[in-house]
């Protein structure tokens, strides 16, 4: 986690696994390293509900202050994070993941 005086660390390749590991849990939940990235595709029964996870994410990255790449489509939401200064994979990727993991559980 940072505050407004520090930036996250890099996190290494073994606790990149570890904690990608910890994210997707026994369900499988479709997160995955992609393109130096932390990206899940979500789907969802229309573009209401596409929408209103995204509206939902943007909340979530404001909260945080951490700001995902988006694609949107009807019925589909990519969301992918990635630290940007350091540039890699932080804690806070995977806390923005678990975040919007449970915005999906939500719904």
């Amino acid at each position: 986690m940072t505050d407004s005086t520090s930036r996250p660390t890099l996190l290494t390749p073994t606790i990149v696994v570890s904690e990608l590991t910890k994210l997707n849990g026994e369900e499988a939940l479709g997160w995955r390293i992609e393109d130096g990235a932390l990206q899940r595709q979500f789907t969802f029964k229309n573009f209401h509900h596409t929408m209103a996870f995204v509206n939902a994410v943007a909340y979530v990255a404001h909260q945080l202050d951490h700001h995902p790449d988006i694609r949107v489509s009807y019925s589909q939401c990519m969301v992918a994070w990635s630290t940007h200064e350091p540039a890699g994979l932080t804690s806070l990727d995977f806390l923005a993941a678990t975040k919007v993991n449970a915005l999906k559980h939500s719904a």
